[in-house]
């Protein structure tokens, strides 16, 4: 550590939206720049789509395995989504905000707003929004992931979704043409967040030695 760096405290960067306006992209793309940001892996008890890997893409669990990690509050949150159960495992997550590391993921409305009860120092809350309901139900359809039935699901369950954007620190809206904008948004976010007051707890210590001439 040289004379400059001064002791922080890890966030927990929370994007949201409806399915297909483009957490999931802009969080990779986030992770992929930035060496401080992992990404928080997790838990499902959906089956894995084509692609996906154990371990990199979800934690996929059984839910009798579930339901234990909940009652034994190992969750930050979990919540049903369409029928499968999701949730984000604490002590990985504590382990890296302590360190003075940043966990980014992408999570519901519900998640997050359990989140704002266990650890609402360390969250930073960001929801996206697809440019028009037109663009959000193209890129459902072009992403192949979901059944036609799936998808008129989402779409259905999508303005309730976006209802709750007044309970975020930050509103980003991912236009269609432009995902590096709405990735250096959330980049600026990020970095200021960083510098917040209270966030580095390594302040006092550097402004005593500071002056006391050091």
């Amino acid at each position: 550590m040289n004379g400059t760096d001064i002791a922080r405290r890890g966030i927990l960067l929370v994007l949201s939206s409806p399915s297909g306006a483009g957490k999931t992209t802009i969080t990779r793309e986030l992770v992929a720049r930035d060496p401080n940001l992992r990404i928080s892996v997790s838990v499902t008890t959906r089956p894995k789509r084509a692609g996906e890997v154990d371990g990199q893409h979800y934690h996929f669990i059984t839910r009798a395995r579930f339901d234990d990690m909940v009652a034994k509050g190992e969750l930050l949150e979990h919540a049903i989504v369409f029928g499968n159960c999701y949730g984000t495992p604490r002590a990985p997550v504590e382990a890296v905000l302590s360190a003075g590391g940043d966990i980014v993921s992408d999570i519901d409305w519900q998640g997050t707003q359990q989140l704002k009860a266990s650890v609402r120092g360390d969250l930073v809350s960001v929801f996206v929004l697809p440019p028009s309901m037109a663009a959000l139900e193209e890129r459902l359809r072009t992403r192949a992931q979901d059944s036609p039935d799936v998808v008129r699901a989402r779409m259905a369950k999508s303005t309730d979704e976006m209802s709750h954007w007044p309970e975020y620190d930050y509103v980003v809206v991912n236009q269609n043409d432009d995902l590096e904008a709405s990735v250096r948004r959330v980049q600026a976010i990020l970095a200021a967040e960083r510098v917040r007051r209270d966030r580095q707890t390594g302040l006092a210590d550097f402004v005593n030695r500071l002056r006391s001439g050091g």
